[in-house]
């Protein structure tokens, strides 16, 4: 076993903690190492030691390795048992799954053949990969996880928990480090029981020949190096005593000559604190060690666990003072790691601040109280450190009563802040003091401190009096603290007070202390005062070259104490200035209110009005519970007194932290673009005090660029109370976007404030501040540019021209209200509005809303019907506008305006085989319209026209029906409504032109007379005339019109919403006959029919054979004139006739001229044959090409044959190629 050692001094260096294995399933410890790490060290555990007690432990350092990992690789089993200690303590098996097959068929027997070993302390930790959203997932996560639970849990013992990834759950953590703790201290006791059952056999052969100590040392440090990784120390020490022991028994038998070592170079230098100096490889002789090394290495081992125990006040100081001196001189830190560097100023620091904090209870001690800073770090620092504790406490010397002991005010804080001192001492020092001197009991307190003024008759009415804060004061008297002048010599009878406690500490002190530095020191305050300067300073510069850079900024506060009480502001405010900052960040209120105060009055003494306003600030920041009422509005005071005073530079003060602000809850303000509107905020004020502020602005930053925003003012001034503080911006028109809440500014007579702290939402009734939002919520969307509004024509059927009508403008709000708006409206050319009519309104329904009110798109089915809730008015028009009344903001409405169509043209009518009808484009009129509305008419809807159909009541068309053989013509009218109402036909009248005349007795009007005739809309109505061709005399050639002039005389019956309706002027004095006073005129062009054609025009076949694709063909038509040149209906030309192929292109090639002249003679039975050559382009049946005469009227042709309709067309015959040889 004695060959072991090299390799155990080596593994034993490399374990520095306990191990626990990790063994990894699925392949899943990458994704979770980090978790499980962060968890290290375990912050509570508890362990068996020895003697099967348990030990409760904080921070147990352990380390989580791979069962892959080099470190736990498989050992023979001697050497396995040997080194038990840097075996696994626990073992942790990680497994996942997504579903019970997988568990069933490759998870499950895995994991039995691994729990089968009783030597492991095992558990598994499920990692469920399920994400929250995915519900499946999760439901088959928890399916497998309690068949994890079922397979390998049991009632004895829980060896399952579950991990989830995505969030583990509140308690995992807890349980996790449960497990763990359980299963090492299982281990723990196993492995503790093993080694006492090894040592113990050992031991009984301590007498015989095959005894050997380098076994027995194997066997008994792995045991205490097991407690010492487990911070067992006190079983670890026990060890070492025991091995020191047996070592000692081994050495000092009889009759062996041993070599005690110490020869080798180098050995002149100690190291007691490091055990690793030598291997033991290179101590060892024979079966046991040489003994100088020997001891050195068991010391060094013994010191890890005894240094922090057993330190006295003057030992420790002047052991620090020498330690730091000899370090210092001794290092430079050229050659070293940074890391060590840092570690070595970490020592180095941690000297100084032990050395401070004796040095600090000394002087308590002998009554510097006073002199010490009664700092969060003091306190902390003393008042955990016991007092010493002599057999008897020192008497008071006889030499020392002709001191004369007063009492020193305190000095009074800034702001006139009240404050309860921190304590410096664990226990009252009279009591313990008291306590220890002999056949002695302690008065109480106000007979121990006010001792001295019971001579006068007023000690117990003062004591009375006086506040806690002077009775607490009273208690830090200083070694001249007292009664002056009875200072009596009964103090053997009596008990201590604190002055003469101090007194005798101090007479007690000088005979015990021997070093000259230290008795200087302690010798005055300047003294005292001057080493904590240089103790404090080296301590801090210590800590900012090491890793606790804070605990350096802390001691930069101590530093600053001192600076501030000798008067150098400068220094104290920047070494303030840091300890604040550090305070802050960490949210320690009760620590940044103890040091704001003292940066403030530096920072006032300096002059630096910013920086003391800002301090201010941070004061009424804090905590209410941290002062008090009146405290806070002196600070109040104070920040409003210099606003309002003359300043030498301009003030920007930050007030985030006191004054925060929000958008009301609920979903932010929605508006249109372009829309004004009024923003309300939330302004939550931290003042104690209302607080007036005379201008308040307000950013608004966009989400999607934080460059863009705008800026929203209220000059007025603004009072703010304690709490909450509603306030309304006017918001000027903003871009399309989202926009939150940016800075609020405003000012204070001459200082100006900022703030950018964000609020969120918090219950109605609260008054405190709102917690920071994250992310920040928006306050406004501007949404982008949409329809607000749209106009329409009511009807898109004609109106009756030349007369009043009704035109129906529909007025639609597309989710946004038309609340006050106005419409301008402008007539177009031949359009006019009677003034002298009343603009009337009433409530519209789109037939395709259903019950919504608001119509949505302007394409939907009009129907101008009455609204379920009508509303009607009447509307002047004023300069061409129009003021919506109230009812109109939300709902459609349409508004009837009267408006004239002008047309001074006589309507013309037409031949039925003659041209079409006048073009309706004639009759259009445009009316333009403008619509303003929005809160502050800022949104405007302009239509450039509404375009607006007018006409004539008929179309007349006329056709000579027969020719009679008394050169008498039948003439027949056609009169075709154009409008969508009923028309009534009264009475018609004929003038005709020159060259016709009524035939018989007629008088112009039509053969038949059965009047009124009435006509339905968009239908026809003929008359018939008898007229006959014959010349006028001169005188009546005169009377009669240019032209043929048919006049009408109808009434017309129907409803504005639907078109055309009676005019105005008529309607308002309608009778019983209603209508009847309406007149029409129109021409005539009289024409003879066409009784016999002229010409034939003959398809001629085509060949028999199919036409094919890409085959050129000839298609013929022959021309051939029925009648003589006599003929004057048929147009002459000479004899040229125009021709023209159609034909479509895409189907048909023609290789020729598609139109073209051919010479047709003037005599009856010419004839003539156009051909075409032309190529089909696609097969199937195709329309052929056609034949058209442009200039000859096709009544005047006649198609004989017709021709076909379609013909055949086969695809391209098949063609094949082939090689030949040459």
């Amino acid at each position: 076993m004695a060959n072991y050692l090299a390799q155990f001094q080596t593994i034993k260096s490399a374990c520095p903690c306990m191990i626990v294995a990790v063994e990894d399933v699925s392949d899943i410890w990458p994704t979770v190492k980090s978790s499980f790490e962060q968890r290290l060290p375990f912050k509570k555990a508890c362990l068996n030691n020895k003697t099967r007690n348990p030990v409760f432990l904080e921070n147990l350092r352990a380390e989580f390795v791979l069962t892959t990992d080099a470190r736990l690789r498989s050992r023979f089993p001697q050497e396995q048992y040997l080194f038990w200690f840097r075996e696994p303590y626990a073992t942790l098996v990680l497994a996942t799954c997504e579903d019970l097959d997988e568990f069933k068929n490759i998870l499950k027997p895995r994991l039995k053949v691994f729990a089968q070993n009783d030597e492991r302390e095992w558990f598994i930790v499920f990692v469920s990969r399920a994400h929250p959203s995915n519900d499946q997932a999760t439901k088959m996560a928890k399916k497998v996880y309690a068949k994890f639970e079922a397979d390998f849990s049991s009632k004895k013992r829980e060896r399952c928990c579950k991990f989830d990834i995505y969030g583990p759950e509140p308690n995992f953590w807890e349980e996790l480090e449960f497990r763990i703790i359980e299963s090492v201290k299982n281990t723990l006791d196993r492995r503790i029981q093993f080694y006492e059952d090894e040592i113990r056999k050992l031991s009984e052969q301590r007498f015989m020949p095959i005894w050997n100590f380098c076994n027995f040392f194997i066997l008994k440090e792995s045991l205490a190096f097991m407690f010492e990784i487990a911070q067992l120390h006190e079983d670890a020490l026990r060890e070492y005593d025991e091995l020191e022991l047996c070592y000692l028994e081994t050495v000092n038998m009889g009759g062996i000559y041993r070599e005690f070592g110490g020869l080798d170079r180098g050995d002149d230098q100690a190291a007691l604190l490091n055990p690793g100096k030598k291997s033991l490889t290179q101590i060892v002789l024979d079966e046991t060690f040489r003994e100088f090394e020997f001891r050195q290495y068991l010391f060094a081992c013994q010191s890890k666990s005894m240094l922090p125990f057993c330190m006295r006040e003057v030992w420790v100081i002047t052991a620090c003072l020498a330690l730091i001196d000899a370090t210092g001189t001794k290092y430079n830190g050229e050659d070293e790691a940074p890391e060590i560097v840092k570690e070595f100023y970490r020592v180095q620091g941690d000297l100084y601040s032990l050395c401070r904090t004796k040095l600090l209870r000394l002087a308590y001690l002998i009554g510097y109280g006073t002199e010490i800073e009664r700092s969060p770090v003091n306190s902390a620092s003393l008042s955990m450190l016991p007092w010493p504790r002599p057999a008897v406490w020192p008497s008071v010397p006889d030499e020392a009563s002709s001191e004369m002991l007063q009492q020193e005010s305190p000095r009074a804080r800034h702001f006139g802040l009240q404050r309860k001192p921190l304590p410096l001492e664990p226990t009252v020092l009279v009591r313990e003091a008291n306590r220890r001197r002999t056949s002695f009991s302690v008065g109480n307190a106000s007979e121990i401190f006010y001792a001295g003024r019971i001579d006068d008759g007023l000690a117990s009415n003062e004591s009375s009096k006086q506040s806690p804060a002077d009775k607490v004061q009273a208690i830090m008297m200083s070694r001249t603290y007292s009664s002056p002048g009875n200072f009596d010599c009964s103090i053997g009878r009596r008990p201590m007070r604190l002055a003469e406690i101090f007194v005798a500490a101090e007479y007690a002190l000088k005979k015990t202390i021997s070093n000259p530095d230290l008795q200087k020191i302690l010798l005055s305050v300047e003294s005292f005062e001057q080493k904590y300067m240089e103790l404090t300073k080296g301590a801090a510069d210590s800590y900012h070259h090491s890793w606790w850079k804070r605990y350096g900024v802390v001691l930069d506060g101590e530093i600053a104490a001192v600076c501030f009480k000798r008067g150098n502001f400068d220094l104290a405010a920047k070494s303030y200035e840091k300890v604040c900052a550090l305070y802050a960040g960490e949210r320690w209120e009760d620590l940044l209110a103890e040091v704001l105060p003292n940066l403030a009055e530096c920072q006032k003494s300096l002059d630096d009005l910013a920086g003391y306003l800002t301090s201010c600030v941070r004061l009424l920041s804090l905590d209410k519970g941290l002062f008090s009422a009146k405290e806070r509005q002196v600070f109040q005071s104070e920040v409003v007194s210099h606003a309002h005073s003359e300043m030498a530079h301009h003030v920007h003060l930050d007030v985030s932290s006191l004054i925060t602000f929000s958008g009301n809850p609920g979903p932010p303000m929605a508006l249109c673009d372009g829309d004004p509107g009024t923003l309300s905020v939330t302004v939550w004020s931290g003042f104690p005090d209302d607080i007036t502020l005379d201008s308040i602005s307000l950013t608004l930053m966009a989400t999607y660029n934080a460059d863009e925003g705008g800026k929203l003012r209220n000059l007025s001034a603004t009072c703010l109370k304690p709490g909450r503080n509603p306030i309304t911006f006017p918001l000027p028109p903003q871009k399309p976007g989202s926009y939150v809440l940016g800075v609020l500014t405003g000012h204070v007579g001459h200082l100006t404030f900022r703030s950018h702290s964000f609020s969120k939402g918090g219950p109605a009734d609260s008054d405190d501040f709102m917690s920071y939002e994250k992310p920040t919520r928006p306050i406004l969307k501007v949404f982008k540019p949409r329809p607000l509004a749209d106009l329409s024509a009511a009807i898109s059927s004609a109106l009756l021209i030349n007369e009043t009508q009704w035109v129906g403008i529909i007025a639609q709000p597309l989710k946004y209200s038309l609340k006050g708006a106005v419409l301008h409206i402008e007539t177009g050319p031949g359009l006019m509005i009677e003034e002298s009519h009343s603009i009337e309104m009433e409530s519209y329904r789109n037939s395709a809303q259903g019950s919504t009110d608001t119509a949505n798109s302007g394409d939907a089915a009009k129907d101008c019907s009455p609204a379920a809730n009508k509303h009607f008015e009447k509307l002047c028009l004023v300069n061409g506008k129009i003021d919506f009344p109230e009812w109109a903001s939300d709902v459609s409405s349409i508004l009837w305006i009267p408006i004239r169509a002008i047309d001074d043209k006589l309507a013309r009518g037409s031949s039925s085989g003659g041209p079409d009808r006048q073009s309706v484009v004639d009759r259009m009129r445009t009316l333009a319209l403008k619509l303003e509305f929005g809160i502050s008419k800022n949104q405007i809807y302009e239509r450039q026209s509404i375009t607006l159909h007018f006409s004539d009541p008929f179309h007349v068309t006329t056709r000579i029906v027969d020719q009679c053989n008394d050169d008498m013509l039948l003439l027949q009218v056609t009169l075709h409504s154009q409008l969508n109402a009923t028309l009534s036909v009264y009475d018609v009248c004929l003038d005709l032109q020159a060259g016709f005349i009524h035939a018989g007795k007629g008088n112009g009007r039509p053969i038949s007379g059965s009047f009124p005739l009435v006509i339905s809309p968009t239908s026809k109505v003929g008359l018939l005339f008898r007229l006959c061709s014959k010349k006028r005399s001169a005188e009546d050639e005169n009377k009669v019109p240019p032209e043929n002039i048919l006049n009408i005389r109808y009434g017309i019956s129907g409803d504005r919403t639907i078109g055309a309706h009676p005019p105005l002027a008529m309607k308002s004095n309608e009778t019983g006959d209603t209508g009847r006073g309406l007149s029409f005129r129109s021409t005539l062009i009289l024409q003879q029919p066409i009784l016999n054609p002229c010409l034939a025009v003959g398809f001629l076949p085509l060949p028999s054979d199919c036409f094919r694709v890409g085959q050129l063909v000839t298609i013929k038509w022959r021309v051939e004139r029925l009648k003589d040149n006599e003929e004057k209906r048929v147009p002459q030309n000479n004899d040229e006739m125009l021709y023209e192929i159609n034909v479509n292109s895409d189907k048909w090639m023609l290789a020729g001229r598609k139109r073209g002249h051919v010479s047709l003679a003037m005599k009856q039975g010419s004839r003539i044959v156009i051909s075409i050559l032309c190529m089909p382009l696609v097969a199937g049946y195709i329309h052929p090409p056609r034949l058209r005469l442009p200039d000859v009227n096709e009544a005047n042709i006649s198609c004989r044959p017709a021709g076909c309709h379609m013909v055949c067309v086969l695809p391209p015959a098949p063609s094949s190629s082939f090689c030949i040889s040459a």
